[in-house]
């Protein structure tokens, strides 16, 4: 299939048409069977058309869009379900992780917050486990 913008010289109005090839729209044309759709006129000619190609980059950044969406939905399901079932510490995160670590009398219990890169090396060196996620905020879209 192909689509054509045509252009009446009668009444010049522009309108597109679809042919199963350039060659039936020639033969069609040629047995005056291409007609105005607004005056019916047989008097049509092709405009210019400009072709409709799929650009590279916009199709590789389409895929990224969408790639990156379908991430950013996994990290937010990640964060509902640490927020549902963990207590927020904020800043104290290093100092809360030891106390539960070595305090053997508390209780094991889920905790997160924010941590310096550092002193999430050494509570790592320590023992303790612990791990960096990537958080979202709930302000973005």
């Amino acid at each position: 299939m192909i689509k054509y913008n045509l252009i009446c010289k009668n009444c010049s109005i522009n309108f597109d048409s679809w042919f199963s090839s350039s060659k039936e729209y020639e033969r069609l044309k040629k047995l005056n069977l291409v007609n105005c759709i607004q005056c019916n006129s047989t008097k049509i000619n092709k405009s210019l058309m400009a072709p409709n190609v799929v650009n590279k980059k916009f199709k590789e950044n389409s895929i990224k869009k969408s790639k990156d969406k379908e991430i950013k939905k996994t990290i937010k399901d990640y964060q509902r379900f640490i927020k549902e079932n963990f207590e927020y510490v904020g800043n104290n995160f290093a100092y809360e992780a030891r106390l539960i670590h070595y305090d053997k009398k508390k209780q094991k219990k889920g905790i997160y917050g924010q941590a310096k890169k550092d002193e999430i090396k050494d509570l790592k060196d320590e023992g303790i486990e612990v791990e960096n996620i990537p958080w979202i905020q709930d302000t973005e879209n």
